[in-house]
Parts: C-alpha cells; structure tokens; sequence
C-alpha cells in the first residue's frame, strides 16, 4: 500500500506544481501588459519584459519568455514558462504553460 500512497503524492504535487505555474503565467502577464501600457512607445518592449520577469520565482524564471505587442491601441503580453518536474529550478517537464493579456493603449494628452 505503501507504494501507492507514495505514487498518489508524487502525482499530487506535480499537478501542484502545474497549478501554480498557470497562476504565475497569468500573474507575469498582467504585470507585463500594465508596464508596457504605461511606458512609452519605445521603451515599451523593455518594460514589458522586465514587468513579466520581475515576480517570477527564481526556478520559473529561467525557463521563461514575455512577447509583447501592440496593435490598433490594444497592447498585449504573452508569457510562457516551463512546468519544472517535481523540483523546481531542475528539470522541466516537457509542458509550457501559457499566460495572456491585454489593455488598451494609454495615450498622452
């Protein structure tokens, strides 16, 4: 029994982990949409990508790519970050996990 029990944890804490990896993704991208709708045009790129990296714990971080755009006053962040296999900062499974966001374009008066 005891191999089962063991077994049930193991996948347990991987989708665990998978959970909070959504929630980051998510996170990482409204942070890096909000950065980017208040920098200006041509900082908006760097400050997209800083905004999405910044809060990403370290063992996330590493695996993780921001692609920001904008396009008819509407700017958006896609984020997207490995799934780490049972440790976080050592393998990734081979599952990315997605985040998206959008605002629209702040503009200056």
């Amino acid at each position: 029994m005891t191999p089962v029990i063991i077994a049930t944890l193991v996948v347990l804490w991987q989708l665990v982990l998978v959970g909070y990896t959504y929630t980051l993704a998510g996170n990482a991208a409204d942070e890096a949409v909000r950065a980017a709708t208040a920098a200006g045009r041509g900082a908006r790129q760097a400050a997209c990508q800083n905004a999405g990296l910044d809060k990403l714990p370290g063992a996330w971080e590493g695996g993780a790519r921001v692609d920001c755009g904008t396009a008819g006053g509407y700017v958006t962040a896609d984020v997207r970050i490995d799934v780490p296999l049972l440790f976080p900062g050592t393998v990734s499974f081979p599952f990315t996990v997605h985040g998206h966001a959008g605002a629209v374009e702040e503009e200056d008066d």
